[in-house]
């Protein structure tokens, strides 16, 4: 019987031009047409020392990638040196996590040096007030900083301001320079991007080496699929609270870090609904790819965490 699906139906429908031009879609169904146990499966251009982290409730993933970031935290604290945190804000939950390890190691955090690495904004890049309870800054005051008795001291606290952002490149690289441990936490969107970096800028540069050298870019402009999961995410549905542009880092900062801590947790088991497991697929099976952000992420050392159910398999199931 032929087949009846997005592939076999795009043409001439709403969808056609609708996603990055570069996109393989044959490609991306064929990396989520794995086997469940095929996620561990290291490919040729994973790092040595990057590896995929199942969990198998939100609370073990939240819990288990919390206590990874809280032991880099405390790791280069017994370094004695300083750490460069990027912080995502989403997923969230892990953050409460974090914070109750360092709190129970008795770690004290001065050596932590935040950098949140996007926020919603106009388009001049002016960003939410921080009291906004959509800001990603409000968010990461309550979720992270909040929480530690023994916090980031605030002057060491970074927003991606119109003001701020431009400066992550020069900030950070001096605290590299002074020996300083550099750590990503990144999330995963719908569209496979890493901060807000969206996969339709790729169509801006040359080569893969052009698209690596952006530190920033202000007031970007953010594809549908981004808009409509935030709506999910953080806006209870509410699609016309979500801003259609965000300050956000480029790849010139996220690719410099030693080691990154990612995660997808897209699972609502009360429905049974999954809505990240293309995110989790194509990033560890697409190869390296400037149109899907994601898929460079496995070059670098670190750790993918996920909730089990996102590996498969992913067949229809009526909800």
């Amino acid at each position: 019987m032929k087949r009846i699906d997005l592939l076999s139906t795009i043409e001439n429908s709403l969808f056609e031009g609708f996603y990055p031009k570069a996109w393989d879609l044959g490609k991306i169904d064929a990396c989520c047409s794995n086997a469940p146990g095929d996620v561990f499966k290291r490919e040729k251009w994973w790092h040595r020392d990057f590896s995929p982290v199942q969990a198998d409730t939100l609370e073990d993933f939240n819990t288990l990638m919390g206590h990874e970031i809280a032991l880099q935290i405390r790791a280069a604290k017994e370094a004695h040196r300083d750490v460069i945190v990027i912080l995502s804000a989403g997923p969230m939950g892990m953050y409460r996590w974090a914070a109750r390890f360092l709190n129970g190691w008795g770690v004290d955090c001065s050596h932590v040096h935040g950098f949140n690495m996007d926020e919603w904004s106009d388009s001049e890049g002016n960003t939410l007030p921080a009291s906004n309870p959509g800001a990603f800054r409000n968010a990461m005051e309550k979720a992270f900083y909040g929480r530690l008795e023994r916090t980031v001291p605030e002057k060491q606290r970074h927003f991606a301001t119109r003001d701020e952002l431009p400066r992550y490149g020069e900030l950070i690289g001096n605290l590299k320079a002074g020996g300083a441990k550099f750590l990503l936490i990144y999330g995963i969107g719908w569209v496979f991007h890493v901060a807000f970096w969206e996969p339709q800028f790729a169509g801006e540069y040359s080569s893969m080496e052009e698209w690596r050298k952006p530190t920033h870019r202000m007031a970007a402009k953010l594809h549908p699929l981004t808009i409509i999961q935030n709506s999910i995410t953080s806006f209870k549905g509410r699609m016309t609270l979500v801003p259609a542009r965000a300050n956000t880092i480029g790849p010139g900062i996220f690719l410099q870090a030693n080691y990154a801590i990612g995660g997808v947790d897209g699972y609502l088991p009360s429905r049974r609904m999954i809505y990240q497991s293309m995110a989790l697929w194509v990033t560890l099976k697409y190869g390296p790819d400037m149109w899907v952000p994601s898929s460079v992420m496995p070059q670098y050392p670190g750790k993918l965490f996920f909730i089990r159910e996102l590996a498969g398999p992913l067949e229809p199931e009526v909800n």
